[in-house]
């Protein structure tokens, strides 16, 4: 199973008011490849790469002090980890380190391209640093056992308000699974579901309390609900990010500052889920605001993006412009929307979506049948990538009248539906065929005996329509339809019957919602 990304590099970890002077040192390490049987992933060095990249925007690392390792073995990650080692020994001010890893891993050791760094080892190199703070953050399967060695286990998210000033020592173990979980990857996000909530978080959808900083509080509890909430989605199951936290000394530990005035602020509207990406719709993906989040801003570069909004009922798209130093506030009404029926017929969508129709119905005249039979119908549409399939159930009546005989027919028909639904601008095309099966009663009001007569009828009709949609989840549509009926007639002179087609066009107006 594709798992992964290992040691974070996370933010830059330290007080409220002494960021400034801290100097921060980072090794970023992401790795596509494991050992066999291990499947390569997709997405860990892209991870690794937007991890690398928010730690200098908003982590206050400067590039000199940032090193990033893509598709790196073993040996070249213990000789960086060391080499930086000696610098933050010889800093003169107070340091931070922060270790990222993304890729696949076991509960003993990292799986670097076929070669392994026990997690020992990575733990003693982490921990043994000179650096007032340690930050390591690994995305990696069954990474848990490294919390778990210290007496840690999976647990869910604490306050961590202890009310300290950073002037101590400590250590921060972050692991995106526990000890027996894999961790996940997600080609809608194009990474991991832990990384993702973390880069989106620091960026500022973690910022709870609007005061531009993200801390080490805020941004554990919103990785660890946004990817319990995200692996709770996905067939491999839940995912619960672990924690371990060592730290003497006083100060909140702050993560990232969003207050660069060379940097925009993107305002996101409540009760739908947003994704943000860089440039075009095929860019890196930036971050995510999630429906149920809080804090509805992201801090960003200036620059084109393009937005994704996921609604219960709707999907909206667009690009916009970020700028400097300013605050942008996304407008719903300049975006594209698309009915999330359109979406799944693109194959843009993920379950088929379910809609109840009702319809007026009317059709010409059978056999023995002057007059048009004039009905309801309801049904229910599943759309589908390929076809929408609708069964229904309808009825109709006509009478007609002959010199001393007045008649009725009641039909109800059984019927299912299956079109192919072409979204044409503001309307939809469909093509199809309709089968089903039909029960007629015809009853008699004469001055003789006339008993009531009932058939069954088999029913086959090529269809064709036009729908638009008339709101958020409402549309209109118009059907029409040739049908052949078989059935078992009877002449009522000579009482002589015989089986045999009856055609006849039938149109229907209706109105369908979307559930």
């Amino acid at each position: 199973m594709e798992l992964r990304q290992a040691l974070v590099a996370l933010g830059t970890l330290l007080p409220c008011a002494a960021f400034a002077q801290v100097e921060r040192f980072a090794v970023v390490v992401g790795n596509d490849l494991g050992q066999p049987p291990d499947a390569a992933l997709a997405y860990a060095e892209t991870d690794a790469a937007r991890m690398a990249g928010v730690l200098q925007e908003v982590g206050g690392v400067r590039p000199e002090n940032l090193v990033l390792l893509r598709g790196q073995d073993a040996a070249t990650v213990r000789r960086t980890l060391i080499a930086v080692n000696e610098r933050v020994r010889t800093s003169s001010q107070q340091t931070v380190l922060v270790v990222y890893y993304s890729g696949h891993a076991d509960a003993a050791a990292l799986h670097l391209g076929g070669t392994l760094l026990e997690l020992g080892e990575l733990e003693q190199l982490v921990r043994g640093s000179a650096a007032s703070f340690r930050l390591l953050v690994l995305d990696a399967c069954r990474s848990g056992a490294l919390t778990r060695v210290k007496g840690g286990a999976p647990i869910p998210p604490f306050d961590i308000r202890i009310g300290e000033r950073v002037a101590g020592e400590g250590a921060v173990f972050l692991t995106s699974s526990s000890a027996s979980e894999d961790s996940q990857e997600s080609d809608e996000i194009r990474g991991s579901f832990f990384t993702h909530a973390l880069v989106s978080g620091l960026l500022g959808a973690a910022d709870e309390n609007a005061d531009g900083r993200v801390t080490l509080d805020e941004a554990y509890r919103y990785a660890y609900e946004t990817t319990l909430r995200s692996s709770s989605r996905s067939l491999a199951g839940l995912q619960h990010p672990t924690f371990q936290y060592e730290v003497r000394g006083q100060g909140d530990l702050v993560l990232a500052t969003l207050s660069a005035p060379n940097r925009a602020w993107v305002e996101l509207p409540e009760s739908r889920t947003w994704l943000i990406f860089a440039g075009g719709e095929d860019g890196a993906v930036v971050g995510e605001v999630g429906a149920r989040d809080k804090s509805r801003r992201m801090n960003v570069r200036p620059g084109r993006y393009f937005v994704r909004g996921r609604g219960p009922d709707v999907l909206l798209e667009g690009t916009f412009d970020a700028p400097a130093g300013g605050v942008l506030r996304l407008d719903e009404s300049r975006l594209v929307r698309t009915e999330y029926a359109r979406l799944v017929r693109k194959g843009g969508g993920g379950a088929p979506v379910a809609s109840v129709e009702l319809e007026g119905r009317a059709r010409s005249a059978l056999a023995d049948d002057a007059g048009v039979c004039a009905g309801a119908a309801v049904g229910m549409a599943i759309a589908l990538r390929q076809a929408t399939i609708t069964p229904r159930i309808g009825w109709c009546r006509s009478n007609f009248a002959n010199p001393g005989i007045a008649a009725s027919l009641d039909q109800y028909d059984f019927e299912i539906s299956a079109a192919h639904v072409w979204d044409v601008s503001v309307v939809s095309v469909e093509l199809g065929l309709t089968a089903g099966a039909s029960v007629l009663t015809q009853r008699f009001n004469t001055s003789g005996i006339a008993p009531r007569r009932t058939t069954a009828a088999l029913q086959l009709s090529p269809t064709a329509g036009i729908s638009r949609d008339v709101g958020r989840r409402a549309y209109l549509f118009a059907v029409g339809s040739a049908s052949t009926y078989l059935f078992r007639t009877q002449e009522s002179a000579t009482q002589r019957s015989s089986f045999g087609p009856s055609f006849a066009l039938r149109i229907a107006l209706g109105f369908g919602l979307r559930l």
